[in-house]
């Protein structure tokens, strides 16, 4: 009897460099928020200011900072050369030692934040930031309930996504943490009722909610600074001062997630600076060293700071105030300086908002256009009537057939950029030209000739 014929494996076909790199990325790597298979992505061989380049020198326009972190723009050297002259010195110490940019870039972020926000705990990402900062506020106010918003994204790991409103934290809802409370917060372009009983019934509902919940047993109110990949879904004017006056009536703190809005995005170097707050913590990532390396940080009060004086910290990281990373961070806060980052956020965001108001009488398909400095996105609508959106909150994958035509027509055409949902986002480097807008902008509007194609 003969042996049994055995498969033969066969080794996938590549066609070019940029092929055979993505087969292996494919082989060996796993993706973030995706199905394994199916998926093109780009191939990216170099970067500079608000262009990538993949390995057959494509050029292609980065409309959101990557995950709207690259804020100073790719490839800049200040950042790299800083990062070299710090390894070349010391490249690690344990958190528990010090090194001279660990002091310098403390003493400037407290320069940055507002109030008595003058003491930093270094992290490593946003995620690390957020964890951090609930431990924190657990053990500063003996208190275990954290308050946050549905439609709102904190992070990936465990306690951040917990308490995150995303979707995306349906997956492992089974998994999740305790003592994370969700609120609704309705916006603006779905609210029927006129804007100031749009803020009546916002802070009612979250003087209800904090009610039923007991302020006794509620450590924070966690919010993001301005909200990003949710929507860009704008706070009620006003709002976030009655959150504020809330949290100071009841003896709870406010936490403020600046990893996305934070370091310029919205025009100030954090997004609650648009609404006359100041919180009681700060969670920074992203736009701190845009990238360049991982790092995050948690701002805290002197006031909050002060009770562990005497008493154990209990927080702890082995990569805390990695000094690489904070190398690169110094960097990163005196080229917004020195190139006066935040000043063109203000100028290419009106730019940006006066040029889609003239596309919407090109394209049907733009229901709103929600934006903060250079943080926003478009709303694509069936009906501008009825505002039904072409696919709805966490639609399934039949419901996302327009929309992803439009997300691969942008790619096509030359834009990589973030689309979810009915939400097209338009978040390129603060360095951006009105120019580079122009072009981003171009291809955005042919891309939603398909959509305006299925209006009704």
């Amino acid at each position: 009897m003969s042996a049994p014929i055995q498969p033969t494996y066969m080794e996938p076909q590549v066609s070019s460099l940029t092929d055979e790199i993505v087969q292996q990325n494919l082989d060996y790597t796993l993706f973030s928020w995706s199905k394994q298979k199916g998926i093109a992505p780009i191939a990216v061989q170099y970067a500079k200011g608000v262009y990538l380049y993949d390995f057959d020198d494509k050029k292609i326009i980065d409309f959101s900072s990557g995950l709207m972190n690259v804020n100073i723009g790719h490839g800049d050297q200040r950042v790299t050369d800083a990062v070299i002259k710090q390894m070349q010195e010391v490249a690690y110490v344990t958190p528990s030692c010090v090194t001279k940019v660990r002091g310098e870039l403390g003493k400037k972020l407290a320069e940055i934040c507002p109030g008595n926000l003058n003491k930093a705990f270094f992290t490593l990402c946003g995620a690390t930031s957020i964890e951090n900062a609930i431990k924190l506020a657990r053990l500063y106010t003996g208190k275990h309930k954290i308050l946050t918003r549905y439609q709102s994204y904190h992070g990936a790991s465990i306690g951040a996504m917990s308490a995150s409103g995303d979707p995306r934290r349906i997956a492992v809802d089974a998994q999740q943490a305790p003592n994370f409370i969700h609120f609704d917060l309705p916006y603006a372009y779905r609210w029927e009722y006129g804007d100031e009983s749009l803020l009546k019934e916002s802070v009612a509902q979250l003087e209800r909610v904090i009610a039923y919940e007991s302020p006794g047993n509620i450590a924070a109110i966690l919010l993001e600074g301005e909200s990003g990949s949710s929507g860009c879904l704008k706070y009620p004017a006003g709002y976030l001062k009655a959150v504020r006056a809330l949290c100071d009536k009841h003896n709870i703190l406010l936490i403020m997630d600046e990893v996305m809005s934070g370091f310029g995005r919205t025009g100030q170097w954090f997004g609650f600076q648009n609404h006359g707050i100041i919180p009681d913590m700060i969670c920074m990532a992203k736009g701190l060293t845009c990238g360049y390396l991982p790092f995050g940080c948690l701002m805290v009060s002197d006031t909050i700071a002060a009770k562990f004086d005497d008493t154990v910290l209990s927080l702890g990281l082995t990569y805390s105030a990695h000094p690489v990373s904070c190398a690169a961070a110094l960097a990163t806060i005196k080229i917004y300086e020195e190139d006066r980052l935040i000043e063109n956020t203000r100028e290419m965001g009106a730019y940006v908002e006066a040029q889609i108001e003239k596309m919407k009488a090109q394209h049907p398909s733009i229901g709103d256009f929600r934006n903060t400095g250079l943080l926003g996105c478009i709303e694509l609508v069936k009906n501008r009537a009825t505002k039904e959106p072409f696919a709805p909150f966490n639609a399934k994958p039949d419901e996302m057939a327009v929309m992803n035509n439009v997300a691969a027509k942008l790619k096509e055409l030359g834009l990589y950029t973030f689309v979810r949902w009915s939400y097209v986002f338009i978040a390129p480097p603060l360095c951006v030209t009105k120019e580079q807008i122009d072009e981003g902008l171009a291809i955005i509007s042919e891309a939603l000739k398909i959509a305006d194609a299925h209006c009704q």
